[in-house]
Formats: structure tokens, sequence, C-alpha cells
């Protein structure tokens, strides 16, 4: 009798299952498969540093000895090996927009896109990127030829329990399938100011990257990015972009050519059980507002240092991490209400959303913006990430040193790592190419302002070997 009642239980929550499992993900596989595409980039190799290549010396140039002297250098190897990354990447749309991640491309001189169950090839353009998401749009001119496209689904819609799809190309082995359920939504794994990840127990390894995540209806709900791991491969853990914020990020892109992202201009912390307690709150719930910028939408709108905001724009904030996401997914110009708890009451405020200004050094810094081999030393603008780990002034200008090489020029003139170039030659740096032109234009030393440790100090830095 028991199994009797177990068995129609079974029948019962199956039928009213909207997800049940199907027989076979075979025909999803067989209509969509052919959307995902492979992706492959090259980096340009980069010229070795000077100071690794014998130097012929200065008494022998124009004799018999020059030419020994100079076959010894063109034996020697004068550049470094190209550099490569492989990943996935989903056609979206018939003129061949393409869904992948930002760290797939990021400093690619070329990017290839293979097709048609990668039969065909072609070179991507790169449309636009958002690091903070990871997100990267890629375009391919098909050639007049229709192309297979993926249709996209509602993440919002998927529930803890739900099965999905990842196709991709892990290890290299293309159009792999692996079949999984959705295991956590608002998933926060410290990544960035908007973590908002699906995680799935569908296996995820290097080279997925990039590639989709698909439901049971051959949706796509998802961008795969990530896996936590501690051996380099899958552990039963891993992490998708939501296509909703995935599909935000593009239509922002197509028509500003960028992510437009909501501001507010306040500081938060998390409401922990003691806050809770000191505030007299029911629940650990919200966002402690810790501090207001001056002349920010939070100031003109009436928030103050202690309130908790409990709601944003009619949605609640559950935790702390939940606002960042919201924020920056309000339309600019947008008036929304906040419900904060100030004191023993709950007071609702106005507030007008503004568009936050991102440093374009922080926000989609390039390769060709930084210097790996400048006199040994790997340089970079500064953005505010940098401003805060070196413990500088939000209005510092500079270029920071980011690793400087122990036998270099940049070492033997004193420079070293965590430095910030402020001038160089008596000319003000603010981007790796204002260092490039001084040291260029320089003799043999160039006169270099340092920012360290909260000091300026003058260096003399040689530019140039003694041999020369």
């Amino acid at each position: 009798m028991i199994k009797q009642v177990a068995i129609a239980l079974s029948l019962v929550v199956a039928s009213n299952s909207v997800h049940a499992m199907p027989k076979s993900f075979a025909p999803l596989i067989e209509k969509y498969q052919n959307t995902v595409v492979n992706i492959s980039t090259k980096t340009a190799p980069k010229p070795a540093l000077a100071k690794n290549l014998p130097q012929i010396p200065p008494e022998l140039k124009g004799t018999p000895f020059e030419h020994f002297f100079g076959g010894m250098m063109d034996g020697m190897p004068k550049q470094r090996r190209p550099q490569s990354s492989l990943g996935s990447g989903v056609i979206v749309e018939k003129d061949g927009l393409i869904f992948t991640n930002y760290h797939v491309v990021k400093g690619a001189d070329d990017i290839l896109v293979k097709v048609d169950g990668y039969s065909r090839e072609f070179k991507a353009e790169l449309i636009g990127s958002d690091p903070k998401n990871d997100i990267a749009l890629l375009k391919i001119d098909a050639e007049g030829k229709e192309l297979p496209v993926a249709p996209l689904g509602d993440s919002e819609k998927m529930r803890v329990g739900d099965w999905v799809l990842a196709i991709g190309s892990p290890f290299g082995l293309s159009s792999s399938v692996t079949a999984g359920i959705v295991s956590a939504t608002g998933r926060n794994i410290n990544q960035g100011p908007y973590d908002d990840f699906i995680q799935t127990d569908a296996a995820i390894n290097p080279g997925n990257s990039g590639g989709p995540l698909f439901n049971s209806d051959g949706q796509v709900v998802g961008i795969n990015t990530a896996i936590l791991t501690r051996t380099g491969g899958y552990q039963g853990i891993g992490f998708a972009v939501p296509i909703n914020t995935v599909q935000l990020i593009a239509d922002q892109i197509k028509e500003h050519g960028r992510p437009i992202r909501g501001w507010l201009g306040v500081q938060i912390q998390t409401v922990t059980t003691e806050l809770a307690d000191a505030l007299e709150l029911d629940n650990p719930k919200g966002a402690l507002v810790a501090e207001v910028m001056p002349e920010s939408p939070a100031a003109k709108g009436g928030l103050k240092s202690g309130d908790v905001i409990l709601s944003f724009d009619g949605v609640s904030v559950e935790k702390m991490n939940d606002l960042p996401k919201q924020v920056a997914e309000t339309a600019i110009g947008k008036s929304v209400k906040v419900l904060v708890r100030r004191g023993e009451k709950n007071k609702t405020l106005n507030v007008t959303i503004e568009e936050l200004e991102e440093e374009a050094s922080e926000e989609n810094i390039s390769e060709k913006e930084e210097a790996d081999d400048l006199l040994g030393m790997k340089l970079k603008p500064l953005n505010s990430k940098l401003r805060e780990q070196l413990s500088l002034d939000k209005d510092q200008k500079g270029v920071a040193v980011i690793e400087v090489e122990r036998t270099s020029l940049a070492a033997q003139s004193g420079i070293r790592r965590g430095d910030v170039l402020v001038k160089v030659a008596n000319q003000n740096v603010n981007a790796v190419a204002d260092v490039t032109k001084a040291i260029k234009n320089a003799d043999a030393t160039a006169l270099v302002l340092v920012r360290r440790g909260g000091n300026n100090l003058f260096l003399a830095l040689k530019v140039k070997e003694e041999s020369e």
C-alpha cells in the first residue's frame, strides 16, 4: 500500500511539473546546436626587452666584427610567442551578432569564429564589451548566407531545479553538450559589483566560457562564465550571466556604444544580525547607508547616513548586494521611490537616478593602453580601483607601475612596483603613450617625478644602456 501511494504521488508530481525531464534532449540539440560557435583569438607577439639581447660594443661598429655580433643578435629571440585563447559564443541575430564573454576576447588583435558545426570560419569584429559583467558583443559577416539563431528566454523565470543544457567547446572539444539543473539563482561570487549569476551543475569547463545555457524549451537563459574549482576543472558548480542582463547590456552597447548604468551615490554595507538589533529592525535585511556622496541623486533625494534601504523602485532589497544591480539597471532620469528605515519609522523618498560616470581606463582598458616592457616596467593608467589599492587620492594623476623586472633599466634607476609616474622629462603623464613619448624624446637619462607612499620623489631614469 505504501508503494502504491508513493507511485501515485510521484505521478502527480510529474504531471504537475512544468519542466519535467524530457525523454531526450536530442530534438533541442539538433535544432540549436549550430547556433553555438567556437571562438579563438590571437594576440600579436610583442618585442622582447632590448636588455635581453647582446649589444654591439661601440668600438667594434664599422669593423668586420660587427657582422659577427649582428649574426648573434639575429639568432636571438626578438619577439615573444603570440598568445591565443579559446572559448565559445552563441549567434543571437541573423546579421551575425554573437554573445560571448569579455575575458574570452580581451586584448585580442584577431578574433576568429567558427560556425555551422565549425565548418566555416569568419573574422569577427568586437562591437563592444562590459568587463564588469564579463560580456562582449561580436559581429561576423556571413557573406549573405543565413545564419542559425538561438532564441532568447527570460532568465527571471528560471527556478531552482529547472533543467538546463550547456553547449560549447570545453578543452577544445567542439560542440560538447552537458545537462544539469539550476542549482541557485542570484548568486554572488565576488567577481564584480553586479554579480547575479545562475548557478548550475551542468558540466562547464575551460572552453565553455561564452557559450549558451539553454532551458528545456531551447531558449538561451544565460551565458556560461565561471566555475568554482580547486583543480582547474569542473567540480559540479558553474555560473552563467542571466540573459536578461546580457540583453540589457547589448541594447545599450548597440545604442550608445557602451553600457549605461544608473547612479544613486551611496556607500552601503551589509545589515548584520548585530546591526539589525542596534537599528531595531525585525530582520537583518536591506542595505545600510554608510555615506552619501555630496551632490549625488541620493543627497538630492534626502537620503542620510544611517538609513537602511528596504526597497528600491518597488522591489524589496533583501540583501545589500541586491541594490547595486537594481540601481545600475534603472533608466537614467527616472524618478524612483526609495523606502528607508530611519530611526523607528519607515520613510519613502523620491530620487531621480543619474548616469554613473565610469572611467574609460577602468571599464574598457585595452592591451594597447598598457605597456608590458617599457624599460622593464609594466605600466597601467590610473583608475579608481588602482587608486584605492595604492592608497592614492581620488584626483591623483599619473601612470601606475604594476611590475618592475629586477635587472631592468627601471630597477637600476630606483623605480619600484607600486610607484606612480607623475612626470617624465618634465612632462605630465596620464597615459602609457605619454610615458613612451617622453622616454623616446629623452637623452640617456630622464628626470622622473614619482609618487611613492604618500610622498613625491625625483629619480633619474636611465632610458638607454650605457654601451649605447
